[in-house]
């Protein structure tokens, strides 16, 4: 098999994941399983950017989106949560809703592909980018080393307060 035939086959069975965990996040009937479905939807798609040769764009969705939001996503359904998980999530729409929305996701899709195929993607020559994970990792840790630790600071500093405030609401 060549390298290009793999490389499609591993596309189409990350995709395929992606979109089973993204089906898993939505159609759960506990918060808790969607928020975690959800994260493994996250690392899916950076998988797909890894697979594109976009590292760049992989790292920052697992960093922001895997690690930061879903974590903060399940401290907000940890702390505000009452009652048994088990319980959550409890609309169930009809048949028609279901289909409606497939139906509309399908035409989406369909556009998306015809807007795609049909387009002229513009050709770039002459430029070549070797290591820009390395280039940017280089940036945030030399020249720009203290914005980057003013914003984790900022990042932890508002976590810690929306812990805080969840806690003071919930011993109300």
């Amino acid at each position: 098999m060549s390298a290009m035939i793999i490389n499609d086959l591993v596309f189409v069975a990350v995709a395929g994941f992606t979109l089973l965990s993204a089906l898993g996040m939505v159609l759960s009937r506990n918060l808790v399983h969607s928020a975690l479905a959800l994260i493994l939807t996250f690392l899916g798609v950076a998988a797909l950017f890894f697979n594109l040769g976009a590292v760049f764009l992989g790292l920052v969705q697992i960093l922001v989106y895997a690690g930061a939001i879903a974590v903060l996503i399940i401290f907000a359904i940890m702390l505000v949560m009452h009652g048994d998980p088990a319980q959550t999530n409890r609309f169930n729409p009809s048949l028609g809703t279901h289909l409606a929305g497939a139906y509309v996701a399908a035409l989406l899709t369909m556009a998306l592909s015809l807007s795609i195929w049909f387009s002229e993607l513009p050709q770039v020559k002459g430029k070549t980018v070797e290591d820009a994970a390395g280039m940017l990792a280089q940036l945030f840790m030399g020249n720009y080393v203290i914005a980057f630790e003013a914003a984790a600071v900022l990042l932890l500093v508002a976590v810690v307060g929306a812990i805080i405030l969840a806690r003071g609401a919930n011993q109300s």
